[in-house]
């Protein structure tokens, strides 16, 4: 019995030796052939056949470059050719691909339509009298929008959407607040289509020319700058184009990105410009925006001022009478050492600011308390390089503040005194030194900067309680 099984077991063994292998099969081997060498298929089938050959032909050329390369991975891709067919076809892609997206954005006529179907359909408040709307207004309203404006109006009345707004204890929400994120979504997606237009390389970041092209096209839509004289709009756009490389291109590559621009404060600063001025805005809002028509002027007629041999560009001896010569000689001198580039105007001690270099050294002052601006300060306050601030930095900063408060007839000051002073208002990490981190995180950096390079920003924090005080009796009055 055991040796019946055993002599099946042994012939189920042989039979299994004797089958050859799929591959080693001579129809099989006939047929790889057959298919290898693209007899007999159709002109589909070869085309198909010829086009994975040259992609693993590819494939194995760029295996090997990577191979002889090393470990560094690619990072740099050449640039297409101006004038050819991959040129010629990514402008091509990318026109469309803007102008599929400027279709789908909703136009003025549209966003009328939908502030006349959001006061329609919503209720009004018993106790404060807003006009809001819950969730089933919500999507009342979206069907109502999307019958008479179209289906592009449907995506700002999503669910998420209406979660993202403060609601009521009935659950309702204000029309008003959504509408104005209807209106500023709309704004900034054509913002962004029209700087996408402007970007030549398409590499999401604009250069300063392309930048002063894109405010040039906004000028005509700009109510408070329809009075702009023709000859003096190249200027403007220069001076406008540079606040936003001053806080939109830290490193100064002369490039900013696209979507830092639409995040950034200037741009909205540039568009509060839609307002009438003779309405809207009053002259101090004017002057306090850098964007305005009276700014730009302001900032020319300031530069033309200080030019005393009209070379273009500013000497120290000619820097110094800015702000009424009130800033210290030795912050003028490290101006000069930081942000002065060696070999574009002079050399040596006699290099001399030029008018983009001015624009940095008004940005900066006039927005200290910004981490770009007090970044720009911070460098000419640092007197060795080292990244940090010393007692005896504090010291020769305030020496030259004190001197110039001494000769504007002040009351006799301890140069101690301010150094503790300042050490308790930054209240830096490491005791014996401030760092840049340390001035922004006290949120007093702009004061402290003010205090060390400028006499009358130290006479503003020695006053500050009388200034304070001055300022609340006119609206006690009103």
């Amino acid at each position: 019995m055991y040796s019946g099984s055993s002599d099946g077991e042994s012939h189920e063994a042989a039979t299994q030796r004797k089958i050859p292998p799929v591959s080693s099969m001579l129809w099989v081997r006939n047929l790889r052939r057959y298919i290898g060498s693209g007899a007999g298929l159709g002109s589909e089938a070869l085309m198909e056949l010829e086009t994975k050959r040259i992609l693993l032909d590819i494939f194995k050329e760029k295996q090997q470059k990577s191979a002889e390369a090393g470990s560094i991975p690619s990072f740099y891709k050449k640039a297409c050719i101006e004038g050819s067919i991959s040129h010629r076809v990514q402008r091509l892609a990318k026109y469309r691909f803007l102008k599929k997206q400027s279709d789908l954005l909703l136009n003025a006529d549209d966003l009328d339509a939908m502030w006349v179907c959001l006061r329609e359909n919503c209720v009004i408040d018993d106790a404060t009298g807003a006009e809001k709307m819950n969730y089933e207004d919500f999507c009342h309203i979206a069907s109502v929008c999307t019958e008479q404006i179209g289906p592009k109006c449907r995506r700002f009345f999503s669910p998420s959407n209406f979660m993202k707004f403060e609601k009521d204890e009935s659950g309702r929400i204000a029309i008003l607040p959504f509408y104005l994120y209807v209106m500023r979504t709309v704004s900034l997606t054509q913002a962004r289509i029209d700087m996408s237009e402007l970007d030549e390389d398409s590499d999401g970041f604009l250069q300063p020319h392309e930048m002063e092209a894109y405010i040039r096209g906004l000028i005509p839509n700009l109510a408070q700058l329809q009075d702009m004289p023709g000859a003096f709009v190249q200027m403007y756009c220069r001076i406008a184009a540079h606040k936003f490389f001053f806080f939109c291109d830290p490193h100064r590559r002369g490039k900013a990105c696209i979507k830092k621009v639409l995040l950034s404060n200037c741009l909205q600063e540039l568009m509060e410009l839609h307002q009438e001025s003779e309405e809207e805005v009053t002259d101090t809002e004017q002057a306090e925006n850098w964007f305005s028509l009276t700014s730009a002027q302001r900032i020319c007629d300031m530069f033309l001022a200080l030019d005393k041999d009209m070379n273009g560009s500013l000497s120290k001896q000619e820097l110094k009478e800015y702000a009424d010569g009130t800033l210290t000689e030795i912050f003028i001198e490290r101006v000069f050492d930081e942000h002065v580039r060696r070999g574009k105007i002079g050399s040596g001690n006699n290099r001399e600011m030029d008018f983009e270099s001015c624009l940095d050294f008004v940005l900066a002052l006039e927005n200290k308390d910004t981490p770009e601006g007090l970044t720009y300060l911070f460098r000419c306050l640092d007197l060795n390089g080292r990244g940090f601030l010393t007692t005896a930095d504090i010291h020769s900063l305030f020496r030259d503040v004190h001197q110039k408060w001494i000769e504007g007839g002040n009351y006799e000051l301890c140069i101690e005194d301010v150094r503790d002073e300042i050490w308790d208002m930054v209240k830096p990490v490491d005791p014996l030194k401030i760092t840049l981190a340390d001035l922004l995180a006290c949120k007093q950096g702009g004061t402290v900067a003010s205090m060390l390079i400028d006499v009358r920003g130290f006479w503003a924090h020695d006053n500050r309680e009388n200034l304070l005080q001055e300022e609340e009796e006119p609206e006690e009055e009103s």
